[in-house]
């Protein structure tokens, strides 16, 4: 069984971007990147199945510029046995990475296909459940567990609610949360190995995908700043506070 796991170059959580001054985007200029969290909980997954001999496996793949070739190289050194860097210098909505991933999916005919349930810079959460529509796949989104048995797999996703149980005929689209496991520390030497490993990289104009663009961002702006607490000395002067200064009382 091949698993292919989509990734994105982001930028690193513990990083605050910064609005450019003309507001037509966040400015990434010298910014730390990594691997989107949540696809490293997707990849960490593939790993695991690896392990337990039910994947034979595992390619990963990033859309982007030359530079994104150092997720590819984390995906290496964690354990994926082949990388492919679809090579593009536009930015790419969720549907149009959809498209692209059916195309990437549809060369390497993998039985499962796992990403992230959303990436940390739009948090748009679409890409997976538009995959597997494309696709006419089989989805389970939001996984924080994942059995695989014959020609299924049993996920337990995060609802509302709590938890859901639900079994899908492969080949199936999982997207992961990040109660589905632990990624595993990346060490120096395998980083040093994934260094000389291959990079596929295909450009996207080869994969005759039409990709036009049906959201345009008109402005970029930063949330407003909080207003500072205050400390109140009973529930009196709160309710005061609230009828005269916040309004949020009758």
């Amino acid at each position: 069984m091949k698993a292919l796991v989509a990734i994105k170059r982001v930028v690193d959580y513990n990083i605050q971007v910064r609005v450019k001054a003309d507001g037509s985007d966040v400015d990434i200029d010298g910014v730390k990147m990594g691997v989107n969290p949540f696809d490293e909980n997707a990849l960490e997954a593939a790993i695991r199945l690896k392990e337990q001999g039910l994947v034979s496996e595992i390619v990963a793949v990033t859309i982007g510029a030359t530079s994104h070739q150092d997720s590819l190289r984390h995906a290496l050194a964690m354990g994926a046995d082949r990388v492919t860097l679809v090579e593009t210098a536009e930015h790419l909505t969720p549907l149009s990475v959809a498209k692209t991933l059916k195309a990437v999916v549809e060369r390497e005919q993998p039985t499962l296909v796992l990403l992230g349930k959303q990436a940390i810079d739009d948090d748009a959460g679409q890409t997976g459940q538009m995959l597997a529509a494309l696709l006419q796949w089989p989805q389970a989104t939001f996984a924080s567990d994942i059995t695989l048995s014959g020609q299924q797999a049993t996920v337990v996703r995060e609802i509302d609610g709590g938890t859901q149980t639900l079994t899908v005929s492969l080949p199936a689209v999982i997207t992961a949360d990040l109660r589905l496991n632990e990624p595993r520390y990346v060490k120096l030497p395998n980083l040093m190995m994934a260094r000389k490993k291959p990079i596929e990289t295909l450009p996207l104009d080869s994969l005759n995908v039409s990709l036009s663009q049906t959201v345009n961002t008109l402005k970029v702006a930063a949330p407003p700043e909080r207003k500072p607490g205050i400390m109140v000395k009973d529930v009196a002067e709160l309710l005061s506070k609230l009828k005269t200064h916040e309004g949020l009382l009758p």
